[in-house]
C-alpha cells in the first residue's frame, strides 16, 4: 500500500478491525519511512454486475447512481442520509443475491420505491413520477389515491404481527 505522503510501500498494520457495517475490515497502517499513519479498508472483490435498460442497453451498476436518485427524491425532506445510504447498500446486497450479472432497472425501481414508500412518501411519489414517466396530473393523483389506501408503517396493523 503507497503511503500517501511519502510514496513508500514500507507498511505495517497496527490495527485491524471490522467497519460498522462488517462487511470489510479497517486497518491502521503506519508508514516505516515517514511513520505517516493511515486507514485502509479491505473488502469482498464483488461479482460485476450489470443493468439491463428500458431500451436494451446494459451498463455496469452504479451505487452512487441509485443512491444520487434517492437523495433527488428526497431533497428538502426530513429523511436522514445514512437511512439512503443503508437502504442503498442493502438494494446491492439483495440484487447481488438474487442476479448473477444482470438485473432489469425495473427490479431496482421497485425496490427503491417499495423503500422509499416506507421511508417518507413524499419521496415516494417524487421518485415514482420520474420512474414511471409521470404524463400529467392525473397520474399523479391516481398515485396519491393508491397511496392512501395502503396501511401506513407502523399503524394498527403493525401491532398485531409483534
Amino acid at each position: 500500500m503507497y503511503c500517501s505522503k511519502c510514496g513508500s510501500l514500507d507498511d505495517k498494520v497496527i490495527d485491524s478491525r471490522l467497519s460498522k457495517d462488517g462487511r470489510s475490515i479497517r486497518r491502521r497502517r503506519e508508514c516505516t519511512g515517514c511513520e505517516t499513519r493511515f486507514t485502509t479498508y479491505e473488502e469482498v472483490e464483488r461479482a460485476v454486475l450489470r443493468v439491463g435498460k428500458r431500451d436494451g442497453r446494459s451498463e455496469l451498476f452504479d451505487k452512487e447512481k441509485l443512491l444520487g436518485g434517492m437523495l433527488k427524491a428526497c431533497e428538502k425532506r426530513p429523511v436522514n442520509v445514512e437511512a439512503l445510504e443503508k437502504i442503498t447498500d442493502e438494494i446491492q446486497a439483495t440484487l447481488e443475491m438474487e442476479f448473477r450479472r444482470e438485473v432489469p432497472s425495473t427490479v431496482i425501481g421497485a425496490k427503491v420505491m417499495q423503500a422509499l414508500h416506507d421511508l417518507d412518501e413524499v419521496a415516494y411519489v417524487r421518485y415514482a413520477s420520474v420512474y414511471r414517466h409521470f404524463q400529467d396530473i392525473g397520474e399523479f393523483i391516481h398515485e396519491i389515491q393508491k397511496l392512501e389506501k395502503r396501511p401506513k408503517k407502523g399503524g394498527p396493523q403493525q401491532e398485531l404481527f409483534k
